[in-house]
Parts: C-alpha cells; structure tokens; sequence
C-alpha cells in the first residue's frame, strides 16, 4: 500500500480501472481526488465508529461503545482499510510535504477530542464517573490510546495486541467510577 505522495495519477488510473479522460473528467487534480477520498473515509469512519451510540442511554457506555467500534467494526475491517486508520497513517506522511491536508486531517482528531471529552463531562455530571476525574486529562489519554491502538496494530496486524489496548482503555474507564 502506497501513500499519497507516492501515488502517481497512473497508479489511481490502475486501481480504478479508467482512462486518464474518464478519471480528468471526474477530478481535476490529484488534490481534489485526495479530497474526495477523505470525504468518503470519514463516512465510512462515522458509520463504524459511530454505530449504536445513539441507542446508548449513559454517556460513558458511548465512549465504550466507540472504543468497541473502533476496534471492532473500524480497524479490524482489513477490506476497506488494509493499512490500518488512514487518518493515521496519513497525517503521519503528510505532515512535513503537505501541511494543508495534515491540518484538514488534524481537524477530524480535534472533533473526536471534543466528543470524547463531551461524553465524559456529562458522565461526570450524571455521576457516572467519580468528581475528581479530570475529563480533560482522560480524554487525552482515550485520544492517545486510540492512536497508539491503530499504530501498534498497523505495524503487525495483530488482533490480540489491539483487544489489549482497546480493553486496558474500557478498563481504565472502568476505574474512574464512583
């Protein structure tokens, strides 16, 4: 699996099985192919990940039930993303050549960030977490975990290394209860 940098227009023209007409009468840059695949990556992260939240009554149960997806239903689907999550992986590679898309990319965490921290913050308030939790610093660490979960299982594609992680989160969740 290619990156973005190294992916020529030839290749997508390859994978997609079109002509370098069909595939300029769709896109006009590589640029706008990369924004048009990000847009579809994010769907696809938000139908995953963000499946059954809505059903869960407790706002620390969704911060679980994300955690599960995560590692359930987002990063162990190796058909639709074999590298792992590829805001990872992209915004690793992207950083230094392309600072633009990294900060598009940069968004999506800061918007993942601030509905872990939401979900916890009303846990808290409903007492579903101990008053001396500091949400912000949990949700760091969540955010952190999560990142840290994708590389590790990106590296080997091992399932047990990432059910450890994932589950030492839910467990360290655990702990923050009353």
């Amino acid at each position: 699996m290619k990156g973005f940098l190294s992916t020529s227009i030839h290749d997508i023209m390859r994978e997609a099985n079109t002509s370098k007409g069909g595939l300029y009468n769709h896109f006009k840059s590589k640029d706008e192919i990369f924004s048009a695949v990000l847009s579809e990556a994010r769907k696809v992260w938000r139908e995953k990940n963000l499946a059954g939240l809505e059903q869960i009554e407790n706002p620390v149960e969704k911060v679980k039930k994300l955690l599960e997806n995560y590692r359930d239903r987002y990063l162990k689907d190796t058909e639709t993303f074999p590298g792992g999550c590829i805001f990872v992986t992209l915004s690793v590679e992207l950083d230094d050549q392309r600072p633009d898309f990294s900060r598009e990319l940069n968004e999506g965490f800061v918007r993942l960030k601030a509905m872990i921290r939401r979900f916890l913050d009303q846990g808290k308030e409903n007492g579903e977490l101990r008053g001396e939790v500091n949400t912000e610093a949990v949700t760091e660490m969540i955010f952190s975990g999560m990142l840290g979960a994708s590389v590790i299982y990106g590296t080997g594609k091992f399932f047990a290394s990432l059910d450890q992680c994932i589950n030492s989160l839910i467990d360290y969740l655990e702990s923050l209860r009353p």
